[in-house]
Parts: structure tokens; C-alpha cells; sequence
């Protein structure tokens, strides 16, 4: 049974006590909060063929197949390899599934994750299947990053903003998950995580703490003169590109928001906060506004996957982040 997350219950109830479902819905929110989990749940929900009140039975034939892999009615759309596109090819073989008839007389069921994977031509594909529904067939997509998504797709699905827990919730779930962890760890990886909780998890497996302090003592090495560009971008090799961008965009924007108010309690995570105070004290403001300018646009190229250089990428970062402290 999919794990049931305390902050889904009011929109899960929502979700499951529908008497109709609309063909297409478009569950979103950010990486991390359990979106998965609850399409997962609504997928046994709808397929079951005797549900208990809200949830599936367990014990039917449906329940049965979903359990082992090989209910004949759903459909489970992924890129094929970790951070790769969803082709076009594969979106047509969810088309043909949803125009052939359901073989256990229920509902067909398709769930596409992450939606925003897509190429275009996939996403073109998948539109027909939107606009002209198929018998009793309901398509859940999720998606991480909505906006990147073709309006035409968003239109076309009721969109479901999946909830963000509170802090308290998401300290309390992180304790049970890692026991061993003191209050303050748990607190610092949610931080890393946006505030998600499953992925403040994910992030602990990974060992983004000790990625993060590597890096953190680079960067102090670096405005020092203790290490050249050359020598971390080498010893960075191991770290996300995606992680040393959040970082980076978060410590720009930490960096102008100091400028900004002076205020000492916006100084982030204690790891950088004096690094932090020290740039926004010997930096031009224009050259920090350029540079965030720059981070933002790079990440972008990196979270959608382009085909860059990573070793003349990171250079030109820390050349200029080097050269942020002096005269604008």
C-alpha cells in the first residue's frame, strides 16, 4: 500500500470522494512533497474493482494485478533513462492504449511522470489524446515544473496543486525517517530541499550535506586565492549540476537581499552566512545583479537538460564569482 502522507488527506479526500473523474488531471507542486505517492493511490483507487470507501480493496483481481506489475489497464509513462526526454514514440504507444478497449471492463488508467519531460513533438502527441477522450480512461500527469509545459496541455487537464506541508509536519516526518539525526540536521537538509520533505530525504541518501561542504569550503578557498578555478571545478566533479546552480542562484539572491536591508537574519544557512555578508559588503550591486542574471539563464540551459560543457561552465562561473568582491 502507497505510504499516506499526513498533508495530502483533505486533498486526497477531495480527489477519491469524486463520483466523476475528470479525463485528465495535472497534479503539481514542487519535486519532494509526495505527488507520486498520491497519483499512485488514485491509480489503485480507480482501477479497483470493489473500493472500500475511498481506498482500493486490496484483494480483487484488479487490486491483484496493479500489486504485481501487470494490470492490463494501466499505463505508466517514464523517460527511459534518468534525466532523458519522453520521446515521441513512446507517448504514440500511450495513445494506442487509450483507443483499445479497458480488458478487465473498467477504467483504463495512464500515469505520466514528470509531464515537463516531454520533447515537443511528444507533447504534440499526447494532445490528441487530451482533446478527443477515449471510453473510460483517465490520464494523470505530474509535474515538477508546470510553466514548462505547452498551455495547450495544461488547458486541456484540471489542474491540482498538491499541498506543500508546514514545516512542523515535514520535521516530524523527516524524525521518524531518520531518527538518528539531530533537530538541527533535519532542519538543514529541509532548507536544501525547498522545504520538501521527501526530498530533504532523498538529499541525506544522496550526501548532499557533505557535497555542500565541500563545495562551501571551495568557495572560501577561492576568494581567498587558497584555490584556483581550475583545481575545484576538477574536485567538484562528483556534485549535481543542478546543485551547484541552486546554490549558487540562492547565495546571489542572499547576497543582493543583504545589500538590500541589511538585515542579519537573511543571511541563509549558517554554513555561508559570513561569506554572504562579506560579498554583499565588497560587492557593486550591478555586478551582482549581472551575475545573478547569469546564474538564472545557465540554470535554466541545465534543468532543461541542454548539451553543455560542464568543465568551461563551472570555469566561467567561478571566474566571475571571484571577481565579484572590488569597484563596480
Amino acid at each position: 500500500m502507497t505510504e499516506v502522507y499526513p498533508w495530502q488527506q483533505a486533498l486526497w479526500q477531495q480527489l477519491a470522494g469524486r463520483s466523476r473523474h475528470a479525463h485528465a488531471y495535472l497534479l503539481h507542486g514542487p519535486a519532494g512533497i509526495g505527488k507520486r505517492a498520491l497519483a499512485e493511490r488514485l491509480v489503485a483507487r480507480l482501477l479497483c474493482q470493489r473500493p472500500a470507501g475511498l481506498e482500493a480493496c486490496g484483494q480483487c483481481k484488479s487490486c491483484r494485478l496493479l500489486h504485481a506489475g501487470s494490470h492490463p489497464d494501466h499505463f505508466r509513462l517514464e523517460p527511459e533513462e534518468a534525466d532523458k526526454a519522453i520521446r515521441v514514440d513512446q507517448v504514440r504507444e500511450l495513445v494506442d492504449f487509450v483507443v483499445r478497449t479497458a480488458q478487465l471492463g473498467g477504467r483504463k488508467v495512464v500515469l505520466l511522470e514528470p509531464a515537463e519531460a516531454m520533447n515537443p513533438n511528444a507533447a504534440n502527441a499526447l494532445l490528441k489524446s487530451l482533446e478527443e477522450p477515449s471510453g473510460e480512461s483517465v490520464l494523470l500527469l505530474i509535474s515538477h515544473q508546470p510553466s514548462r509545459l505547452l498551455p495547450t496541455i495544461r488547458s486541456r487537464c484540471v489542474q491540482q496543486a498538491c499541498p506543500l506541508p508546514g514545516t512542523a509536519d515535514s520535521l516530524a516526518w523527516l524524525r521518524g525517517s531518520l531518527p538518528e539525526q539531530a533537530d538541527e540536521v533535519l532542519a538543514e537538509l529541509l532548507v536544501l530541499a525547498g522545504g520538501s520533505p521527501l526530498a530533504a530525504l532523498r538529499l541525506y541518501g544522496e550526501g548532499v550535506r557533505e557535497q555542500r561542504a565541500q563545495v562551501v569550503e571551495g568557495v572560501k578557498q577561492l576568494l581567498k586565492q587558497q584555490a584556483g578555478v581550475s583545481q575545484l571545478v576538477e574536485a567538484w566533479n562528483g556534485v549535481p549540476l543542478a546543485l551547484l546552480f541552486d546554490w549558487f542562484c540562492d547565495w546571489s539572491q542572499l547576497i543582493l537581499r543583504y545589500q538590500l536591508t541589511a538585515d542579519e537574519r537573511g543571511l541563509g544557512l549558517a554554513d555561508m552566512a559570513r561569506v554572504v555578508r562579506y560579498l554583499a559588503e565588497k560587492s557593486a550591486q550591478p555586478r551582482v545583479l549581472a551575475m545573478q542574471d547569469w546564474l538564472l539563464a545557465q540554470r535554466q540551459k541545465v534543468l532543461a537538460k541542454a548539451n553543455l560543457n560542464r568543465a568551461l561552465l563551472l570555469e566561467a562561473l567561478l571566474v566571475q564569482w571571484a571577481s565579484l568582491p572590488g569597484p563596480g
